[in-house]
């Protein structure tokens, strides 16, 4: 299992192998940590996502697909597509678990040791903060990888950052 920590902060700012966007099905960039991931990222990122559009039409909601990192200082940026939250009888916790288990996936077939994830899907998508929290937390932590060694969850606000501290306190190796 891999080493999971949190931080307050900014995930465009993270030099991680891999940093992980909260993306919409689009790929094209949105608001939020998608927005922030774009503009930090540069050109290099919008063109790996329409590649993918080209490709396979977009990302379905729990699923990911991977890219460069562009201009960030992660090498590379997996782009999960979190669900709008409809009040929890659309299957949303599945596909919560989905984005984070495919970006795992992803980090895994990837060579990649340390990824930082946002905490998606509660922003605009409304997802419950604390929900969402331990849906990505028991993902991370009942995913096998060999080569994953450093999972930390990033958390912008406040609100994220003491939900997710809380919750890994309670969890004995886990900061």
């Amino acid at each position: 299992m891999p080493v999971i920590d949190i931080r307050k902060g900014d995930i465009t700012r993270e030099a991680f192998d891999a940093i992980v966007n909260a993306a919409n099905s689009t790929l094209l960039g949105g608001g939020g940590v998608d927005g922030a991931i774009h503009r930090a990222g540069g050109p290099a990122i919008l063109d790996a996502c329409m590649e993918i559009r080209r490709l396979q039409g977009g990302c379905k909601t729990g699923e990911a697909v991977i890219t460069t990192g562009g201009r960030l200082p992660a090498r590379f940026v997996i782009h999960a597509v979190g669900p709008v939250w409809n009040g929890g009888n659309s299957m949303e916790d599945a596909l919560l678990a989905g984005a984070y288990y495919q970006s795992l996936r992803l980090a895994e077939e990837n060579g990649i040791h340390s990824l930082a994830f946002p905490n998606i899907s509660t922003g605009i998508y409304g997802f419950p903060k604390h929900r969402a929290a331990t849906i990505a937390i028991e993902t991370v932590t009942h995913f096998t990888a060999r080569s994953i060694e450093k999972v930390i969850f990033v958390c912008y606000d406040e609100e994220n950052f003491r939900i997710y501290k809380d919750l890994l306190a309670g969890k004995p190796g886990l900061k």
